[in-house]
C-alpha cells in the first residue's frame, strides 16, 4: 500500500509513561505518586486552609469525574473544565481567587505529568527517515495540547509533524472519527493514504478504521483482538517494526 502519511499515538506509541518518575507524597500515612504536591504548592499560597491531603483527594475526585464524562459518548473534558471540578470539591470561589490561578494549577500539574513521559532513542532516527518521505501527525487522547506539545519538543522529534491533534483541541477523543478527520484535513491527505499508529485496539484501531484509515496495531504482549474489532492491516510488537513496513 502507498500511503502518503503517517499517523502516530503518542503515550505508548511514541512514547512510555513512567509512572516512576511521577513525584512521591505522603498522604494519610501512604506514600504515593501524584503531582498534588506541585499543584498544592501553588494553591497554599492563596487557600492556606487547604491541605495537601485535601488537594490530593479533589485532583483524583477531578481526574474520576472527567473519566466518567468521557466514558459517556467519547466527548473531552479539557484540562480547564477538569478544575472546574476541583474548585468545586474543595468548596472554593474560583471567582474570589487570583486571576490566573487555575492556569497556574494546571501548568504545575502537566508539567510532572510531562516529565514521566519516556522518549525511547531508536524513536528518533525511525522518526527523521520517515519525516523524510511521508506526512506526520500525532492525533492523542489527551486533556492539555501544550503537554503533548512539550513531550515532543523535549524529545526533539515536534519538527517532524506536520500535525499535532488532542483531544481537548477537537472536543472528541478516539475512537471518534472527528478527531481523526481533523488531523487528515491539516494534513491535506485522504484517509486512503494515511497509516494510523496505535497500542490500543479499542481505541487506535477501532477509531482509525471508523475513519477509514489503515491501522498498524502495536501489540507487544500478542495480546488477542477483541471479537468486535475487525483486524488491524498491520500488527507489530514495537514501533522499530514500522520501519520493515514502510521501506525505510
Amino acid at each position: 500500500m502507498a500511503y502518503a502519511a503517517v499517523l502516530f499515538d503518542l503515550f505508548d506509541t511514541l512514547v512510555r509513561f513512567d509512572r516512576e518518575r511521577i513525584p512521591e507524597i505522603q498522604v494519610n500515612g501512604k506514600r504515593v505518586r501524584s503531582t498534588a504536591g506541585h499543584v498544592h504548592a501553588v494553591l497554599s499560597a492563596h487557600a492556606p486552609q487547604i491541605s495537601l491531603e485535601a488537594c490530593y483527594e479533589a485532583l483524583v475526585d477531578s481526574w474520576r469525574e472527567a473519566e466518567r464524562l468521557r466514558a459517556i459518548d467519547h466527548r473531552e473534558v479539557p484540562a480547564p473544565e477538569r478544575f472546574v471540578h476541583f474548585f468545586r470539591h474543595l468548596a472554593l470561589d474560583a471567582r474570589a481567587l487570583p486571576a490566573g490561578l487555575g492556569q497556574a494549577l494546571i501548568d504545575a500539574h502537566r508539567r510532572e505529568l510531562g516529565k514521566a513521559a519516556d522518549f525511547p532513542l531508536h524513536h528518533g532516527p525511525l522518526l527523521e527517515r520517515l519525516a523524510a518521505r511521508y506526512r506526520l501527525a500525532v492525533v492523542s487522547n489527551f486533556d492539555y495540547t501544550p503537554t503533548a506539545v512539550d513531550i515532543l519538543e523535549r524529545a526533539g522529534v515536534a519538527r517532524l509533524f506536520k500535525a499535532i491533534v488532542v483531544s481537548d483541541a477537537v472536543g472528541w477523543r478516539k475512537p471518534k472519527r472527528e478527531i481523526f478527520d481533523e488531523a487528515l484535513r491539516r494534513l491535506e491527505v485522504p484517509a486512503r493514504q494515511a497509516l494510523f499508529v496505535g497500542d490500543r485496539a479499542d481505541i487506535d484501531v477501532l477509531g482509525a478504521q471508523r475513519a477509514g484509515i489503515d491501522a498498524a496495531w502495536i501489540n507487544p504482549e500478542g495480546a488477542s483482538l477483541p471479537p468486535e474489532i475487525a483486524p488491524p492491516r498491520y500488527e507489530i510488537r514495537d514501533l522499530a517494526d514500522l520501519g520493515r513496513i514502510l521501506d525505510v
